[in-house]
């Protein structure tokens, strides 16, 4: 499997929109993996997770590609990653479709709490042309068969009002946990993955407070994040799984390449804008 992070930032981005922290007044000075936009990920160039307010930017940007993304899982329903209102451009008269792949639904995945907005643009633009776009609903601790892929959402520890999800992906004898946005994983996600035998090759963790010590619920800074990979390693990784850490907020006060160098320290890949990593 092929995974590639579109998006690395928390909600504001960095820098963010309205701010002069010192944080992003270095990202605008420096450029390059220090410019952070909202959260989006994919895999394989068919399967997209999370569908954030940056999507477009990331069409002419960074090279993405919807017209090859066949399924969108969502994590959970905050804007950041989950914009649904561009799902509209996906309708008759705002995209024709050359191809018979094109023609087929776009498969969009999340949990019930998480749709409330997304059903409406759903169901409007299904009104117009039902092929377009075609929303499933997901349960947490559930295998779902998409693209080939087994996925299974386990709950996140995050907006519990969303019933936020994060979600482990297998394909060909690979495993990718993917935990974005969630703090230190509850009892039941954990009693989980520790009784599925499932060995992780990458895994990415939620790294929005970066240096804060105390960041253990609804999201996770570094320490947390050591803790999560020390747990795995007993059971569910070993020395050839690659830990990353994504979803950056300013508010962890480290631009890239400091943030390489502490997380290098422990053991952890950083996630920046286009970073790709082959499984």
């Amino acid at each position: 499997m092929k995974i590639k992070y579109y998006g690395t930032a928390a909600a504001e981005g960095i820098p963010g929109l309205f701010c002069s922290c010192e944080i992003c007044e270095n990202a605008r000075k420096l450029g390059g993996k220090n410019i952070r936009t909202r959260s989006q990920t994919v895999i394989d160039d068919e399967l997209m997770i999370d569908f954030s307010a940056d999507t477009y930017l990331h069409i002419l940007n960074y090279g993405l590609d919807l017209r090859k993304i066949k399924a969108c899982l969502i994590t959970h329903g905050h804007d950041d990653h989950l914009y649904p209102y561009d799902f509209h451009y996906r309708g008759y008269g705002y995209a024709y479709f050359m191809n018979e792949n094109e023609k087929k639904p776009l498969e969009i995945y999340s949990t019930k709490n998480s749709s409330t907005e997304l059903l409406p643009i759903v169901n409007a633009i299904k009104e117009r042309d039902e092929n377009s776009v075609s929303w499933n609903e997901i349960v947490p601790f559930t295998t779902y068969e998409i693209l080939g892929y087994r996925v299974t959402p386990l709950k996140a520890d995050h907006a519990k009002n969303l019933d936020p999800v994060i979600y482990i992906i297998e394909k060909d004898n690979k495993a990718i946990l993917y935990a974005h946005d969630t703090g230190y994983f509850f009892d039941e996600t954990w009693e989980y993955i520790e009784n599925s035998n499932i060995k992780f090759d990458f895994v990415s963790l939620d790294c929005t407070s970066i240096l804060n010590e105390k960041a253990y619920s609804n999201h996770m800074g570094m320490k947390a994040c050591n803790e999560v990979k020390e747990r795995l390693l007993k059971k569910n990784a070993d020395e050839s799984t690659v830990f990353c850490l994504h979803h950056f907020s300013h508010n962890g006060k480290l631009n890239h390449d400091d943030l390489v160098k502490e997380a290098k320290k422990i053991g952890f890949e950083v996630s920046y804008d286009t970073a790709e990593f082959n499984i």
